[in-house]
């Protein structure tokens, strides 16, 4: 949830009424839809798997990786401001009906598993204070986050917008903890607890380092989804200048206090300890150094933050289907909108599958670092297609002035290509599989949509990747049915 008032990002007047937003919502908005749940299970996150060297080079790698994709957006929202709904729009103009379409359902997905974890770890969060809500995934906490889920439907169904005041609360509930935390335990930190195993490699369980390093890559990139964020929303710009300065500032911002996080954790916890915490870990690691107190706060600002980010996020899951509805890339039942402007049909199919999700994570006993997994894995084509419409505008020179120099530009687009690349590699078959299955089925939805507007559904390359990505489906499904894989 944003830091400042998004009153035009959720009330009942349309886009087109004129309300914009300006640098400080659109700023606010990418660090509110960034600062979710992730930070505050970052420090167990990134231990369960790596040691403090793998750490530092995975974060290393991800400062890099997202810088491209910042400059990326920023080039894009300058190139094409014809463009509006962020990623899904440049994987369309640059590759074709077929790729924008996959790439407006990939960030669907990502919004709305994401909005499932979101909803796990606040029961988990809860736990702490009524134990019978486990991991988030017992029946007690799905039937609470069931609830949550329709009421959160429900504001925004009626267009209720979000008060200032409730967004100052939540702004105060979840930066003030996160630099509480930054503070103590900077005071707390150890170097020879830091320094301990410092390679991760005496640790059997870990691996090699590169092993390890893998291992950080989806949580710094879960922790960063929201990055695009104003892109998503360029549509509601007041200046489209705005759009590049939001997602910079917010990146820095948000970078600073996730390195600081992760890292002054290895010095406050062994990290064997840091690994066995329970999520909120942040919440340990606060309660080691100053008590229960701690972890009480912790855990309270965890609940605030994320169910204002789940508020946010059901309008960011709901306004990707809704656009591609209206541009015709997917069924134009999902452009319908209520006389509020609430995009009704596409609120209600996405919290329906949450909901089915909700009820696969009580009899898959799934986990919140399995689910925003899922999710990091699915928001990666709509990633690496904008890094790679942003290279083949610097190679064309499409939207350049002539003469203007477009090495930096091609640079940082085929950096976040690679980046985004790399992570499909370091995911694993696990969540690979798992996305192909839920990839699979969009290739029916896509032909409806062709269908719709009398358009050929495919040419010849797209039908040979939508015949590959319907194989990969059935097989990955036939994996997870026979337990061949299980990546829940």
């Amino acid at each position: 949830m944003a830091t400042t008032d998004l009153s035009p990002l959720t009330s009942s007047v349309p886009a087109s009424s004129g309300r914009k937003l300006r640098l400080g919502a659109l700023t606010a908005l990418v660090i509110g839809s960034i600062v979710g749940s992730g930070v505050f299970s970052l420090p167990q996150n990134m231990a369960a798997g790596a040691g403090p060297l793998a750490v530092l080079i995975g974060w290393a790698i991800t400062a890099a990786g997202m810088l491209a994709l910042v400059f990326v957006y920023q080039s894009l929202a300058t190139r094409k401001p014809d463009l509006d709904a962020g990623p899904y729009a440049y994987a369309k103009a640059g590759f074709g009906p077929f790729i924008g379409f996959n790439s407006a359902w990939g960030y669907w997905i990502s919004a709305w598993v994401g909005n499932v974890s979101y909803a796990v770890v606040v029961f988990s969060a809860l736990s702490y204070f009524f134990p019978v809500f486990g991991d988030g995934n017992t029946w007690q906490a799905i039937l609470g986050a069931s609830v949550l889920l329709w009421v959160v439907h429900g504001l925004v169904w009626a267009g209720v917008r979000q008060a200032a005041v409730i967004n100052q609360i939540v702004t105060i509930a979840k930066i003030a903890p996160i630099v509480l935390f930054i503070a103590i335990a900077a005071v707390a930190f150890k170097l020879d607890v830091f320094s301990t195993d410092f390679s991760g490699l005496a640790a059997i369980n870990l691996g090699s380092l590169t092993t390890q390093v893998k291992s950080t890559m989806l949580v710094t990139l879960w922790v960063f989804i929201g990055i695009e964020g104003a892109s998503v929303l360029s549509e509601r710009a007041e200046q489209r200048k705005d759009i590049a300065i939001a997602t910079i500032l917010g990146f820095l911002s948000c970078l600073g206090l996730y390195i600081l996080v992760s890292l002054l954790s290895l010095g406050v916890v062994s990290r064997p300890e840091l690994a066995a915490l329970k999520n909120p870990s942040m919440a340990g690691v606060l309660e080691a150094v100053v008590g229960p107190w701690g972890a009480i706060v912790i855990n309270l600002a965890l609940v605030v933050s994320v169910v204002g980010a789940f508020l946010s996020w059901t309008l960011l899951a709901a306004e990707i289907p809704h656009a591609a509805g209206k541009d015709g890339t997917m069924p134009h039942f999902f452009a319908r909108q209520s006389e509020r402007g609430v995009p009704t049909v596409s609120l209600l199919i996405t919290n329906l599958l949450v909901q089915i999700f909700l009820l696969i994570t009580l009899f898959a006993q799934s986990t919140y670092q399995a689910l925003f997994s899922i999710a990091s894995v699915a928001i990666l084509v709509p990633y690496i297609f904008s890094g790679a419409f942003a290279a083949k505008l610097a190679i064309s020179g499409e939207g350049y002035r002539p003469g203007e120099n477009r090495i930096a530009a091609l640079v940082m687009g085929m950096g976040a290509t690679a980046y985004g690349i790399w992570l499909v590699y370091a995911a694993g078959l696990a969540f690979l599989f798992m996305c192909a299955v839920l990839y699979a089925p969009g290739v029916i939805i896509y032909v409806w949509a062709r269908r719709e507007r009398a358009e050929r559904a495919f040419n010849p390359i797209e039908a040979v990747l939508a015949a590959a990505l319907v194989i990969a489906g059935a097989y990955a499904a036939y994996l997870l049915w026979t337990g061949a894989i299980k990546p829940l």
